[in-house]
């Protein structure tokens, strides 16, 4: 069964979900943080680049984002592209030019406004990746206002059932509107559907009423804030519970969840033991042990995973497990465990593109098919994102791609090392503050350090939080009715403080 935990901070909320207490998936949102990923923005086009068929868009952010003829949906281009034929020659047919290839030119030029949805973050030195192949999500579906297609989840599996939803949503829709049927829309009503679909047609309404109002470079919509993110797009009979160590965010998720699915308004529990809520369900442990290189499998063998900007490799060992009767076995057993903590290492740690896996080779020919039809199996049930899989080649590797989705977990939680020159990894000043901070909060729960603490911080700490998390310590001031003196103390390094009681 799963579970989802969340920890509420004044300076950030984190979200877990476990699956029989192994962390599957881990999400992040600073609360001075404004994530970008399915955000709409009236962009302008500033430069238009045919040879890469991409258009740059200035949506007010530091990096221009990027628009690829990919992802210009077919009714826009065709709009755009027919307006520019009259404009350019009315002599020539318009039917003729439209068979020519698509030019991005023909479709955007430099001062256009239009509108855009950011579909993946900025990574590294690329500014956000957009589209106009707009998504809404919702409780049962996803909606696609201007591509008329209907699909599936892959989880729903009986044909009949599928096609009933297919009928449904299709009756639901407006002519040249598409739609993603999610998993659980499963057996669900065609009143329940049609109320998903109804709020989120009122969605794509306004959010056309605000473009033609907004001012260029304006955000004109963002999805509900993470927490009810999570609990809509993970909500289902397999949860067990959805637990939150704060009361306010239990009584908006209380609320979420009663307007949206009520039969599982008692699964939302608070939770206010002694000790931090990821340190009682050991998330914080794991949250470390996703950074680390090697992940230990409990056969004795391992993963080592290495990620590059091209891609990303998995090497796995059989390490000290023999088997009970032959080599052979002892590679499958070895293979089929590492091939299950590799769909769960992908997810926690958020990895896209393309992945190479090298299992161990295998004589055996069925076993190598076996082992295929574990790790696809595994995808399709454990993981919401696209892959598209390889046989397993002759050298027992698998090359895989899995969609793209956010940032990974280490550039979350990492920054590039200014003294190694990008070698290795130290934690970021965020998250170094983050455990301070943890850290205060904990003894001061347990009312170790009495009404004067002093914390004492290496310079670069002391500065992030007397100018950007001081708030955080005015909250816990408050709350614990405590005085709390500041002191920077330069021999400490970054990851060194101490916690006194004055």
């Amino acid at each position: 069964m799963k579970k989802i935990l969340i920890n509420e901070d004044v300076w950030q909320t984190r979200i877990a979900i476990t699956r029989d207490g192994l962390l599957q998936n881990v999400y992040f949102a600073g609360h001075s943080e404004h994530p970008l990923e399915r955000v709409f923005f009236k962009g302008i086009v500033t430069k238009v680049l045919p040879g890469i068929q991409t258009a740059f868009v200035d949506i007010g952010q530091e990096k221009a984002g990027f628009l690829h003829i990919s992802e210009i949906d077919r009714d826009l281009a065709i709009e755009r592209i027919s307006k520019q034929i009259q404009v350019d020659d009315e002599e020539e047919a318009p039917v003729s030019r439209m068979r020519q290839k698509i030019d991005i030119s023909k479709i955007f030029k430099e001062g256009d406004q239009i509108l855009v949805q950011v579909s993946k973050e900025p990574v590294y030195e690329k500014g956000a990746k957009l589209s106009t192949c707009f998504t809404l999500p919702g409780r049962f579906i996803v909606l696609m206002p201007n591509i008329p297609r209907i699909g599936v989840s892959k989880k729903i599996e009986n044909r009949d059932e599928r096609n009933r939803l297919k009928d449904i949503v299709k009756s639901a829709l407006p002519e040249g509107m598409g739609a993603i049927i999610r998993t659980t829309s499963e057996e669900r009503s065609a009143k329940d559907i049609g109320k998903d679909i109804a709020f989120l047609l009122e969605t794509w309404q306004n959010i056309q009423k605000k473009f033609t109002a907004a001012k260029p470079k304006e955000r004109i919509y963002e999805d509900i804030e993470l927490p009810l993110q999570i609990v809509r797009d993970h909500l289902d009979d397999d949860v067990e519970a959805v637990i939150t160590d704060s009361k306010e965010s239990q009584s908006k998720i209380y609320k979420f969840i009663k307007s949206i699915a009520p039969e599982y308004t008692s699964k939302v529990h608070y939770y206010d033991g002694a000790s931090e809520i990821f340190d009682f369900y050991g998330i914080e442990k794991q949250i470390n042990a996703g950074l680390e290189k090697k992940v230990p499998l409990k056969s004795g063998g391992s993963l080592i995973i290495e990620t590059t900007e091209a891609m990303t490799v998995i090497d796995v060992n059989t390490g000290r497990f023999t088997g009970k009767k032959n080599l052979e076995e002892t590679i499958l057993a070895t293979n089929l465990e590492a091939a299950e903590e590799t769909v769960r290492q992908l997810r926690l740690r958020n990895i896209g593109g393309l992945i190479v896996i090298d299992f161990i080779d295998m004589s055996v020919p069925s076993n190598r098919q076996k082992l295929f039809n574990f790790f696809e199996k595994n995808l399709r049930e454990r993981d919401k994102f696209q892959s598209v899989v390889l046989k397993i080649s002759e050298f027992g590797l698998v090359q895989m791609t899995r969609k793209r989705s956010g940032i990974t977990l280490y550039q979350q939680l990492t920054q590039r090392c200014q003294t190694c020159r990008g070698q290795g990894f130290i934690m970021s000043l965020e998250t170094e503050t983050q455990a301070v901070l943890r850290a205060l909060k904990a003894g001061l729960k347990s009312n170790k350090y009495g009404s004067q603490v002093q914390l004492v911080l290496s310079p670069d700490i002391f500065k992030h939080v007397t100018s950007v998390e001081y708030n955080a310590i005015l909250a816990l001031e408050k709350a614990y009715r405590c005085k709390i003196t500041l002191i920077s103390e330069k021999d400490l390094h970054r990851h060194q403080y101490k916690i006194e009681k004055k």
